[in-house]
């Protein structure tokens, strides 16, 4: 019986550890970031959802964008589109099937990882893309900051 309630307890204290974690990631800070040499020095959340959603492919700059973007069902993504769209994942994704299968846009490259994403954008000068905060280092411009 001591067994038993040892165990409970374990696993009481895995899942709200992991609760915790969960609430962590859903609460960080998603950096919209360029190359550092771009002229862009801030973005907003307009101009950042009209590229994510195809309907803008150049960046403020008159370039244009190369947008990447993190796999769907990452908690970065997940907040991304969220919060820059208003979006959910599943919206996203249909909208871009219209406009890929319309011949009208192509969307974001996607990457594996946030390093992946930090990576192409600073070896790009027209990428833009987007990572938690607090991986933004010198290798990249962050033009945005979303809660």
């Amino acid at each position: 019986m001591t067994h038993t309630i040892t165990l409970k307890s374990a696993v009481k204290a895995a899942v709200a550890a992991g609760l915790l974690t969960l609430a962590h990631a859903a609460s960080a800070q998603v950096a919209v970031i360029v190359n550092p040499k771009s002229a862009i020095a801030s973005m907003s959340p307009e101009q950042v959802s009209s590229i994510f959603l195809g309907k803008s492919s150049t960046l403020p700059s008159g370039a244009a964008a190369a947008p990447v973007d993190l796999p769907e069902g990452s908690a970065v993504h997940e907040q991304f589109y969220s919060k820059a769209t208003g979006k959910t994942s599943a919206q996203v994704k249909a909208t871009w099937a219209r406009l890929t299968f319309s011949g009208k846009a192509t969307p974001p490259k996607e990457l594996g990882s946030s390093a992946d994403v930090k990576k192409f954008v600073a070896s790009n000068p027209d990428a833009i893309g987007y990572i938690e905060k607090s991986a933004v280092d010198g290798s990249v411009k962050a033009v945005l900051t979303i809660d």
